[in-house]
């Protein structure tokens, strides 16, 4: 990917998208290639046959966890779309099959005055595998720092967004996020609950630490996907700014 152009791409998909700053570009860059050499769990996929079971939780950005595969010379994840949660068969999400009823942090985001999370208005990743019939390996970010309901930096399409954590994933798939973090990500794709991003260009970092948590500061009952990731921007920009290549 180039990075020629951010500004001007960011401005063009509205106020929701951001520039990268200098540190995030070094890191998209510097990270893609070669291998993890600090792997948290590995023997993942990114949700199809294509390139096996080569992803990887990584921690070799200090206090954050990425996606990652050394597949042709390096690679981040796709964008495959979940539809989990509140209104699950609304707008672009009504062709989605496979949705489940409620996310993963249900319980806790109920605290902030909603039934659970919208995933056509809130930008969430689902991040960690969590599985039922002990077979596939598991991993669960929290036992390295992540919190649930922490801000979590998206790069994707040349832009930063923020987004939540917001659910996990069963078995082996990674490389999933909301619909409306694909709709600020990829909207000349059209995404849907059926169609999402196949290209592997899409770095997702979780922030350890209990201060990447949103908490009450987020607007959790906003009614459009910009609102929401604007009250997350402040506390985005901090743990952004603190990464280091």
């Amino acid at each position: 990917m180039h990075f020629l152009g951010i500004a001007t791409v960011a401005l063009a998909a509205g106020a929701a998208a951001y520039d990268l700053p200098d540190n995030l570009k070094q890191i998209y860059e510097k990270h893609k290639s070669g291998k993890c050499s600090k792997e948290l769990k590995g023997g993942y996929d990114n949700g199809h046959s294509k390139d096996g079971k080569s992803f990887s939780y990584c921690g070799d950005i200090p206090n954050a966890i990425y996606l990652h595969s050394s597949k042709h010379g390096g690679q981040y994840a796709d964008m495959d779309i979940d539809c989990d949660g509140a209104n699950r068969h609304e707008g672009r999400c009504s062709d989605d099959h496979s949705g489940q009823g409620e996310t993963r942090w249900k319980d806790d985001v109920q605290k902030f005055g909603i039934d659970d999370l919208d995933a056509n208005i809130h930008p969430y990743v689902v991040f960690g595998n969590e599985n039922d019939d002990g077979d596939d390996p598991k991993f669960d970010p929290r036992e390295f720092g992540m919190e649930p309901l922490s801000v979590m930096a998206v790069v994707c399409n040349g832009k930063l967004f923020y987004g939540i954590w917001g659910d996990t994933n069963g078995h082996t798939a990674t490389g999933e996020a909301s619909l409306s973090m694909a709709e600020l990500c990829f909207p000349e794709e059209e995404p849907s609950g059926d169609s999402g991003h196949e290209e592997n260009d899409v770095l997702y970092i979780g922030f350890t630490g209990k201060e990447a948590v949103a908490g009450k500061s987020a607007n959790w009952k906003a009614s459009k996907t910009e609102d929401f990731e604007e009250s997350i921007k402040e506390l985005g920009d901090k743990l952004v700014a603190g990464l280091k290549a």
